[in-house]
Parts: C-alpha cells; sequence; structure tokens
C-alpha cells in the first residue's frame, strides 16, 4: 500500500513539475537513454484501430532549425535552445483508409492478425471509418480524425519527460502551409502521405524565474458523475 502511496504522489508531483517552458538551457542536453524512453512512449501509446498514424521527426541539425524559426512565432525561444525539437507528423487518408496498403500491412505484418482474419478485421475498420465515424467523407474530416490521434503519444512525451525531470513545451504556432512547403521540399512528407500536426521542444529550463503563474479549473467544475 506505501508503495503504492508513493506512486501516486510521484505522478502527481511529475504533473505539476510540468510547465511549458519557453526558453531552454541550451547548454543542458537529454541523454540519449532518456530520450529514448520518451520516444519509446511515443511508440507504444494507443491509437484508434491500431493504425498508429503518425510520425515523428527529430529536428537536431540548427541550420533546419533557423528555417522553422522563421516560420514557427512560437517556437522562437525553443528552437535555438532546446536539447531536442520534434515535429509531429500525421498520415492522411492515402495511408489510413482501410483499403490502403498501409492498412492492410498493419493488420497483417504489425498487429499481427492471422491472414485468415485480416478480411474481417479490414471491414470491422471500414465499418468504424465509415458508418460510425464518418471520417471518410472528405479529406478534411479524415485528416482531422488522424491528428487526433497524434495528440496521444504527444502527450505521452511530455509526461513520461516531466516523470524523468525534462521539461518540454508543446507547440502549435506555426504557419502550417510554409512548414509544410519546407518539409516537402525536403521529402519529408512521403509525397503527400504526412502532414505536420504540431510540435514539441524539450530540454531543461533556463530559469525557473521566467514561469508564468498556472491555474487550474477545480475538480468540481470539470467533472460530473453519472451513477
Amino acid at each position: 500500500m506505501t508503495q503504492k502511496v508513493v506512486k501516486r504522489q510521484e505522478i502527481l508531483d511529475a504533473f505539476n513539475f510540468r510547465r511549458a517552458i519557453k526558453t531552454f538551457d541550451p547548454t543542458k542536453k537529454i541523454s540519449e537513454e532518456d530520450f529514448n524512453v520518451i520516444l519509446e512512449a511515443a511508440r507504444l501509446s494507443p491509437s484508434s484501430c491500431g493504425l498508429e498514424p503518425w510520425k515523428f521527426l527529430i529536428v537536431q541539425n540548427q541550420e533546419f532549425r533557423e528555417k522553422l524559426k522563421e516560420i514557427s512565432p512560437g517556437a522562437q525561444g525553443h528552437l535555438p535552445t532546446a536539447s531536442h525539437f520534434v515535429i509531429i507528423l500525421s498520415r492522411t487518408s492515402k495511408d489510413t483508409r482501410y483499403d490502403s496498403e498501409y492498412v492492410k500491412n498493419q493488420v497483417l505484418n504489425v498487429t499481427g492478425f492471422p491472414a485468415e482474419m485480416s478480411d474481417q478485421v479490414i471491414e470491422s475498420i471500414r465499418n468504424f471509418q465509415v458508418n460510425q465515424l464518418n471520417v471518410l467523407e472528405n479529406e478534411q474530416k479524415a485528416l482531422d480524425w488522424n491528428k487526433r490521434q497524434t495528440f496521444l503519444p504527444f502527450a505521452n512525451m511530455m509526461t513520461v519527460a516531466a516523470l524523468l525531470g525534462i521539461d518540454s513545451c508543446p507547440i502549435e504556432g506555426f504557419y502550417i502551409d510554409k512548414v509544410e512547403k519546407l518539409l516537402a521540399e525536403e521529402n519529408l512528407l512521403e509525397d503527400g502521405y504526412l502532414a505536420v500536426s504540431a510540435m514539441v521542444a524539450f530540454g531543461y529550463r533556463a530559469n525557473d524565474s521566467t514561469l508564468f503563474p498556472r491555474g487550474r479549473r477545480d475538480m468540481k467544475d470539470i467533472v460530473q458523475w453519472i451513477n
């Protein structure tokens, strides 16, 4: 019981530690071992239908970061100072439609369903996409669905970082068309099979005095039990 109490407190301490850090200490770098744990948390994250509609670009090249900085107003303090900078990509419907080669491979070779069950599994994905969520009505709706999935590993990466005493900041302050143009020019969007979802920076905070006060609504204001 004591061990559980300690573990609960460790989890809450990590969430209280996590803040949206605007500038990192550029002299402090995350160890390879720690960052691999953060990436593994992303890899092991859940996704709808088990499709894993994501890819993570780890941007360490300083010249490339400078190009990003010009088109990412929300990352001005992060790109020059972060130990690791990640662009989270979402797969488009070219990959995530139930009848795509990507889905077939995911069912047969990644999730490991027996070949004789593959048609049944793909049909269940078709029914889910077409009849339940209706996400294939148009490309934007399909892309929005895929991007929502990417926020699962997105959040898990920041939580695991906080558990390791590593700071982070989620970033959506960028010109998405310009960022996608830059990535496409570098052949990083797989000819339209990937799109930009979000960015996240990791490192160690430069100065605690730069933190703004953080408030949260009371539990009673955001939770309603239906018994």
